[in-house]
C-alpha cells in the first residue's frame, strides 16, 4: 500500500524562504518517489473548522515516506518551512482498493 503524507499550513509567512523551500523540494521526493496529489487546491468544508492549506503527498511505501521526510536533502530545507508557517502533517497509509468500512471492525 502506498503511504501519504498529509499537511495543513497554517500563519504562514510567504516571502523568500518558502520560494527555495518549493523551488528545492521535488529534488528530495524524486529519490522516495514522492508525488503531489493536492497543494493547497481550492477546498468546500462540508463539516467542522478546516483552516489553511492542505498538501498531500503519495509515496509507493511507508519506508519511502519515512525515508524522504528523514533523509539529509529534506532536513536541510525543512527549516525554510518551519520558520515560516504552522504545520500539522501525518504519514498514513492507503488501503487496497476493495476495502469496506466494516473492514475495520475486523482489527
Amino acid at each position: 500500500m502506498s503511504t501519504l503524507a498529509i499537511a495543513t499550513l497554517t500563519d504562514v509567512t510567504f516571502g523568500d524562504d518558502l520560494v527555495r523551500y518549493l523551488t528545492e523540494i521535488d529534488a528530495t521526493m524524486a529519490p522516495f518517489g514522492g508525488i503531489y496529489l493536492v497543494h493547497g487546491n481550492p477546498k468546500t468544508v462540508l463539516e467542522g473548522d478546516w483552516p489553511g492549506d492542505v498538501v498531500v503527498l503519495q509515496f509507493p511505501d511507508r519506508a519511502s515516506a519515512e525515508g524522504w521526510y528523514a533523509s539529509d536533502a529534506y532536513r536541510a530545507i525543512l527549516p525554510l518551512r518551519t520558520k515560516n508557517a504552522h504545520s500539522d502533517i501525518i504519514l498514513i497509509d492507503t488501503v487496497a482498493p476493495d476495502h469496506k468500512g466494516t473492514d475495520i471492525l475486523a482489527n
